[in-house]
């Protein structure tokens, strides 16, 4: 394991030599914030203001095998294979110790297997347009655009002009700047082959909620109108398992919500780790 100093980068290697990196900020009480697929975890870092006057918590954003600066699994990747290498590192880096999840869309899946799996020693998830379903299966909105500037796509590179327009309902040079900030780099550095394995094997082989007891903790569904990828009423489903989630479906927004709608989603955000039961020092 390596780390340096500053926001505490750390990299831990487990007996199959698959490394997974994380960046930490704060102390206290551990949180783990798991980013989507072929993003890394900047697409969650405008969460941060939200812990500016909550202390206490040890933030731990993590790069998936294969994205960001973690290299792929050393075995075939799929869903499965992912959230066993989360849960080994948790099992590693958290240990018994009682922690809260976050999962943003491919990630909201792998945060329900880790709350399955963990049961009350987690705290509660906040789910950020968590995948339910995938392919034809899913329920998408007609309409996912709210704001175009056809110029500045028009100036855009074409594989960055798709996936722009694929995960921002406003597409305009205010957008482009946040994309550009937070979900772009993670693009760039993700490993393309395990991503096609990936696709492949997208959906862990259950939901995770079934043959869980349902989780007492307080959790977040955070869904939106415009979302082009995951939608939003698949996943209303998911308050039939938690039975203190709150849910909110912001309208004008698209796939990456805390990035396009920063300040709602961390006033919702900020509620919901309030709620969180935490234990005493």
């Amino acid at each position: 394991m390596t780390h340096t100093t500053g926001s505490a980068i750390h990299r831990t290697a487990f007996g199959d030599g698959t490394p997974i990196r994380h960046t930490a900020f704060g102390d206290g009480t551990p949180i783990v914030l798991i980013h989507g697929y072929t993003v890394d975890h900047r697409v969650l870092l405008p969460l941060e203001p939200a812990f500016a006057d909550r202390p206490g918590w040890r933030r731990l954003y993590l790069d998936l095998p294969g994205h960001g600066a973690s290299p792929r699994l050393p075995g075939p990747t799929s869903a499965g294979a992912l959230a066993e290498a989360v849960h080994g590192w948790i099992e590693e880096r958290v240990g018994r110790r009682p922690f809260a999840v976050v999962g943003q869309s491919f990630g909201g899946q792998l945060a329900r297997a880790v709350t399955a799996r963990f049961g009350e020693q987690v705290l509660g998830s906040a789910l950020l347009v968590p995948v339910v379903r995938w392919g034809a299966d899913r329920a998408l909105p007609q309409e996912t655009v709210v704001e175009r500037d056809d110029d500045l796509l028009a100036r855009l590179p074409a594989a960055d002009r798709e996936l722009f327009r694929y995960v921002m309902a406003r597409q305009t040079v205010v957008g482009w700047g946040l994309f550009e900030r937070y979900v772009r780099p993670g693009w760039e550095a993700h490993d393309r082959a395990a991503a096609a394995e990936l696709e492949a094997d997208f959906l862990l082989p259950h939901w995770p909620e079934h043959g869980a007891a349902p989780h007492v903790g307080h959790h977040l569904l955070v869904t939106t109108r415009q979302d082009a990828l995951v939608g939003w009423r698949d996943q209303l489903a998911l308050l039939d398992h938690y039975p203190r989630m709150a849910a909110a479906v912001l309208d004008g927004v698209g796939h990456n919500p805390q990035v396009e709608a920063a300040g709602s989603v961390r006033t919702l955000f900020g509620d919901w780790l309030d709620r969180l039961e935490r234990p005493s020092a």
